[in-house]
């Protein structure tokens, strides 16, 4: 269980790095500052994430489950506060847009190390 969350978190990092790479407007300084995002990332999306879709729950059906990816936008954005300078996302429509991106590639990296596992 420990070990599956390290990975999680360490594909995350990933998954974050290389999203800074894709675009000027999102910035990270290095794999420590990616891994300690994907940390703070990880304990939002456990404690604020689920409040945040419980109040979202009636726009979040109407719009067939897309303002998940707002949400994490949200959690994206209260990271890089928590954050400071080491890690920056210049803009709410970059965060949406980073996050429908991480989570394409945290879907990639999970099923490819899922299947080298077995």
């Amino acid at each position: 269980m420990v070990l599956r969350w390290l990975i999680s978190l360490i594909l995350n990092a990933v998954a974050l790095l290389v999203v800074a790479q894709l675009f000027d407007s999102f910035q990270l300084e290095g794999f420590g500052t990616a891994l300690l995002a994907s940390f703070i990332l990880a304990i939002l999306n456990i404690l604020i994430k689920p409040l945040l879709i419980l109040f979202t729950l009636p726009i979040t059906i109407l719009t067939l489950g897309l303002f998940l990816f707002v949400i994490n936008a949200v959690t994206l954005m209260i990271t890089q506060a928590l954050m400071d300078s080491s890690f920056v996302i210049d803009g709410f429509g970059i965060a949406i847009l980073a996050s429908i991106i991480i989570s394409i590639i945290n879907l990639v990296l999970n099923n490819l190390v899922k299947d080298s596992i077995r």
